[in-house]
Parts: C-alpha cells; sequence; structure tokens
C-alpha cells in the first residue's frame, strides 16, 4: 500500500495527532487558533511575541466594512441563503491585486530587494539610500510601489504605526519592515508628493519578517478575512442590506444601444 507521511491530522481508532501532539489532551484548550494557523503554516511552534505579531495582523486584515469582498459576499447569501459556504468563498475569490493580495504583493516585492542586497544596512542613512535606489528604479521602470498610498488613509493608515509599534516591542523589526518604513521616510523625494504607507503592506512586511511562506502570505490575508466575512454574513442576518444594494442597481439600470 501507498505511504503518505504527515506532520499534520492523522488519527486512529482511539486518538488523533496533529502536529505531533495529542488534538484533545495537547491542542484542545491550549493552543489559541492563531498560534496554531502558524504553527500549523511553519511546522514550528511559534513564540509569545509571533503569535503577538502574527495575530496583529490577522486583526488588521479581518474587517474594513462594505468592500467589494463583504458586498459580494452579501449578495451571494441573499441569492443563495442555502449556502453560505458559496458566500463566504464569492468573497475571498474578491482578494486579489486592489484588496487583500497587497499584503503578499509587498511581502515579495521587498523580499525580492533584499534577495539582491550582499547585506542588509545596519542603519537609518543605510536604509533610506537603499529605499531611495528602489523608488527611484520602481519609477523608471513606470511600476508601482506595493504597499504605497490607500484611498481612504490618505494622511496616514492608522494601521501601519501600531503594527511597526508591536514588531519593535517583541524583537521582530527585521529587514522587510525596516526597508518599508524607509520607503515611507524616502519617497517624496522621488514622487514628489507623500503617499502612506498602507495596512496590507506593512502586514505583508510583517508576516515576510516572521518568516513565513511568501507563497501563503495572501492566504493569511484570506485567512483574517474570513473571520470578517462571518461578521458581515451575522450582521446581514440582523440587519439585511444585501436586497437593497441589489434593489438600488437593479432600479438604476437603464436600456442603453450596443457599443461596440
Amino acid at each position: 500500500m501507498a505511504d503518505y507521511p504527515t506532520a499534520l491530522g492523522a488519527s486512529d481508532r482511539t486518538t488523533i495527532t496533529l502536529l505531533g501532539q495529542n488534538l484533545a489532551d495537547d491542542v484542545m484548550g491550549k493552543v489559541g487558533f492563531g498560534e496554531l494557523a502558524f504553527w500549523l503554516a511553519t511546522q514550528r511552534r511559534p513564540s509569545a511575541g509571533e503569535v503577538r505579531v502574527f495575530e496583529a495582523v490577522l486583526a488588521a486584515l479581518a474587517d474594513h466594512g462594505f468592500t467589494p469582498t463583504a458586498i459580494v459576499t452579501r449578495l451571494t447569501y441573499l441569492s443563495a441563503p442555502d449556502s453560505i459556504q458559496g458566500a463566504l468563498a464569492a468573497g475571498l475569490l474578491g482578494g486579489g491585486s486592489r484588496f487583500l493580495g497587497v499584503t503578499e504583493d509587498c511581502g515579495r516585492f521587498l523580499h525580492d530587494v533584499l534577495a539582491d542586497v550582499e547585506s542588509p544596512p545596519t542603519d537609518d542613512a543605510g536604509w533610506d539610500a537603499l529605499a531611495l535606489a528602489t523608488v527611484r528604479a520602481r519609477r523608471e521602470a513606470k511600476a508601482f510601489i506595493p504597499g504605497l498610498g490607500h484611498h481612504v488613509h490618505k494622511d496616514g493608515d492608522p494601521r501601519t504605526p501600531r503594527l511597526m509599534a508591536i514588531a519593535t516591542e517583541e524583537g521582530l523589526f527585521g529587514p522587510h519592515l525596516s526597508l518599508f518604513a524607509a520607503i515611507g521616510r524616502v519617497h517624496p523625494q522621488v514622487l514628489g508628493k507623500t503617499l502612506p504607507l498602507n495596512g496590507a503592506g506593512v502586514c505583508g512586511a510583517a508576516l515576510a519578517d516572521l518568516g513565513l511562506p511568501l507563497e501563503l502570505l495572501r492566504g493569511f490575508a484570506l485567512l483574517a478575512r474570513t473571520a470578517g466575512l462571518i461578521g458581515q454574513l451575522a450582521e446581514e442576518l440582523r440587519d439585511p442590506v444585501a436586497n437593497d444594494i441589489f434593489l438600488s442597481v437593479d432600479r438604476a439600470a437603464r436600456p442603453a444601444p450596443p457599443r461596440p
């Protein structure tokens, strides 16, 4: 018979094991969900500081109000109230380059820049020089910098300094956050205007500094947003608005000639 070794969930007649632990005795009631999610992704148990930063990221990304992901979740539930999984999936499928995906994009971008650096800078002046060269290169390539700018928090995203402070307190302010912070300081010299470092971007930098797989960074954003979408559905049950949203569009529809 084939053999499929796994460090994740496995069971026999009397026990369930997870990550080498007895699920009932060693995990349930003893390991928080954020800690478990980190542990599952890395197969190493995180420190208390790592859990604090990781859970701060999850809280930062959980819910941002009536975003497209929230609206489509509510509308899907209106259309198919028998399929809560469909409503949640609809919202999660909207996690892309404009919403939620910035977390992954920023983490990967910073990681790629650092991969080309022989040794990371050791002071703010060094980080600023690296950031300045990075911003100039992006400007010359006519490419955006992931994590820079926000359509609402134009004067500063409140999540950014808070997450940076938590990472600093826990001794986890690493090279990705250092480069991201430096980009925030120097980009006006190149762009001629000041843009905020947004929360999705700082979350990507923090997750990368935790050593989490870059390929999974968007997955953690989706994990956080799942909780927010459940909250959206719970509120829809109490105070429904999906039908009003639908009708506001439906009643505003007007016949128009084709536009080839």
